[in-house]
């Protein structure tokens, strides 16, 4: 597990460690008490991937497009 944290994870580190979690609690070989600190982690992990998902989400809607259909400029997005 990394020490890095969650809050300050990408998405694609994020995912990772998320995998990683699943993973483990997959195989079923830990303990009950670490089992319980891994599902916690998994749900912030859940957590940060789905907010950086709605994020990119945001910036894409906000791009405008011309009359044929081409990227031509941003539309401010509030929050970000």
């Amino acid at each position: 597990m990394s020490d890095k944290p969650v809050a300050e994870m990408s998405f694609e580190e994020a995912m990772r460690a998320l995998e990683d979690v699943v993973g483990k609690l997959e195989r079923g070989d830990v303990p009950l008490e670490q089992s319980i600190a891994l599902y916690e982690r998994g749900a912030q992990l859940k957590k940060r991937c789905e907010a950086k998902l709605k994020e990119a989400e945001e910036k894409v809607a906000a791009i405008t497009l011309d009359g044929q259909g081409n990227p031509a400029g941003l539309t401010p997005v509030e929050g970000l």
